[in-house]
C-alpha cells in the first residue's frame, strides 16, 4: 500500500495527509458518515470504483485525511474552481467531516486551516463552500474562523433527467 507523508499539526498526535488510491474505501466510509450526519445517507450513490476513477485517475478533486495517532478521524474533499472577477483559481471545499466522537478537539479547525494554507500556497483568491441552513453548529464554527455567509446568492442545480435534457438542447 502506498502511503502519503503526513504533516504534523499543532495538535499533539494529530496529523494531516493527502489521500492515496488505497484510501478509497475509507473516503467512501467518511462520505457516508457525513451524509448520515446531514440526514442524506439515502442520497449517496458514490462507489469505490467511481471515487477511484474521479479522484485518482481523472484527478477531479483532492482529499486530505486527518489522523489521530495514525487512525483516520476526518477528511476534507476539495477542488479548484475559477473566479473570472479575480482572474485566478480558488479552492472549493465540497466536504469537511470529523467523526462525532472526535469533535471538540480542534481537528475541524485544523483541517480548514490546512486548506487555507493550500489555497495561499497555490495563489488562490479564496476558499469557498456551502453549508446547510439548519447546521447552526457548523455555521457558528465557520463564522468564528472568519467566513462570511453569501446570503445574496442562490444556489442552482441541474441534475439527472433535467441535466440530460439540457445537454440535448445542444443537439
Amino acid at each position: 500500500m502506498e502511503t502519503a507523508k503526513a504533516v504534523k499539526t499543532n495538535i499533539e498526535g494529530f496529523e494531516i495527509r493527502f489521500a492515496v488510491i488505497e484510501d478509497v474505501p475509507l473516503i467512501l466510509e467518511l462520505i457516508k458518515g457525513l451524509a448520515e450526519y446531514e440526514k442524506m445517507l439515502d442520497q449517496v450513490v458514490a462507489t469505490e470504483e467511481g471515487l477511484r476513477k474521479t479522484l485518482f485517475e481523472k484527478q477531479q478533486a483532492e482529499v486530505i485525511i486527518g489522523e489521530e495517532q495514525g487512525k483516520p478521524v476526518g477528511f476534507a474533499l476539495f477542488f479548484h474552481n475559477y473566479s473570472t472577477f479575480l482572474g485566478k483559481a480558488n479552492l472549493y471545499l465540497e466536504d469537511l467531516f470529523v467523526k462525532p466522537e472526535y469533535r471538540g478537539k480542534g481537528y475541524g479547525k485544523t483541517l480548514l486551516s490546512f486548506l487555507g494554507k493550500i489555497a495561499v500556497e497555490r495563489d488562490c483568491g479564496r476558499l469557498d463552500w456551502w453549508c446547510l441552513d439548519w447546521n447552526t453548529t457548523s455555521i457558528d464554527f465557520y463564522k468564528e474562523m472568519g467566513a462570511i455567509p453569501m446570503d445574496e446568492w442562490t444556489v442552482y442545480r441541474v441534475e439527472g433527467e433535467k441535466l440530460q435534457g439540457l445537454a440535448k438542447l445542444w443537439e
